[in-house]
């Protein structure tokens, strides 16, 4: 009985009683400061579509991708081709190998065709 009531008696308190502090975003009209301030990047668009924002420095930087996009289809395409190539046994090493290597190469692939757009 006095175990029920202490269980009672807690799990009482843990719902009345606040956890801590709410945090939330300010409204859009303040004004920004701190981290929020510093990600609010404005990415300014060409006439062909490439991105660039203008730096602290003055300078303009050209947004790049990293190259995921390569990385994921270049490993199922080499996956596959790894697979097809590996006939004997269960095709495991093949698969992964092949995997490894189309992932490397499509990533490098996808990092030179999107720094090539942006000078």
């Amino acid at each position: 009985m006095i175990r029920k009531a202490a269980l009672a008696a807690t799990l009482a308190a843990a719902v009345a009683l606040p956890t801590g502090a709410a945090y939330a975003d300010p409204p859009p009209w303040a004004p920004a400061h701190g981290h929020r301030a510093k990600q609010a990047q404005r990415y300014y668009a060409t006439d062909n579509g490439i991105q660039y924002w203008r730096g602290d420095d003055g300078r303009y930087y050209c947004k790049r991708g990293n190259g995921t996009t390569g990385l994921l289809i270049g490993g199922v395409a080499g996956a596959l081709a790894g697979r097809a190539i590996d006939t004997r046994g269960s095709r495991t090493t093949g698969t992964i190998l092949g995997a490894a290597a189309g992932a490397l190469l499509g990533r490098e692939i996808d990092r030179n065709r999107s720094s090539a757009r942006c000078r």
